[in-house]
């Protein structure tokens, strides 16, 4: 069972949010094969394809990580809910430990010019957390698990920025 986290991550390019993204996931997933036990890559694999709402182990990056995403949620669950006039308590996850007060942020990107604006700036939280998160693990699962999570964001504002605009809204349009 291989184990040069320090040989992988020194290889991995430097991500920078609104960048494009140097890698994809499937290169960065590929590149960690015969690298880093497999158990840990699966673990990649899993939370790339399953998503951080599945994850029941116990690694605090992956549970703060959760947490602070289950919290986001949660509040925009309110916002959205007060304004439609329905009640929002059955919408909202209350699973975790929920010690995040993230209402403001969640109130200042609802407040940005459009929707958009306001699903960047808390992709720019998103990616703050992980600068946190991401303090005293340098060539371990952690980082790595840091490092997957900025590409995801980087990625999706990829395929943001190169999505055929006029196509999406003509199908919007012309439904019935």
């Amino acid at each position: 069972m291989p184990n040069f986290y320090i040989y992988f991550v020194s290889t991995l390019p430097a991500l920078s949010f609104g960048a494009k993204p140097p890698l994809t996931m499937d290169k960065f997933l590929e590149s960690a094969k015969g690298l880093i036990p497999d158990k840990d890559r699966s673990l990649l694999q899993d939370l790339r394809d399953k998503g951080i709402f599945s994850y029941s182990g116990n690694i605090p990056i992956l549970r703060k990580w959760q947490d602070f995403n289950v919290a986001l949620n949660n509040e925009l669950v309110k916002i959205r809910a007060a304004r439609k006039h329905i009640d929002a308590e059955k919408f909202l996850h209350t699973e975790g430990r929920l010690g995040y007060d993230v209402s403001h942020l969640v109130s200042a990107a609802h407040r940005k010019a459009s929707p958009a604006e306001g699903e960047k700036a808390l992709d720019e939280e998103r990616w703050g957390l992980l600068d946190e998160l991401c303090i005293g693990h340098y060539f371990d699962l952690e980082f790595l698990v840091v490092y997957m999570f900025k590409l995801m964001i980087l990625e999706r504002w990829n395929k943001i920025a190169t999505a055929d605009k006029k196509a999406i809204m003509d199908e919007v349009l012309t439904k019935d």
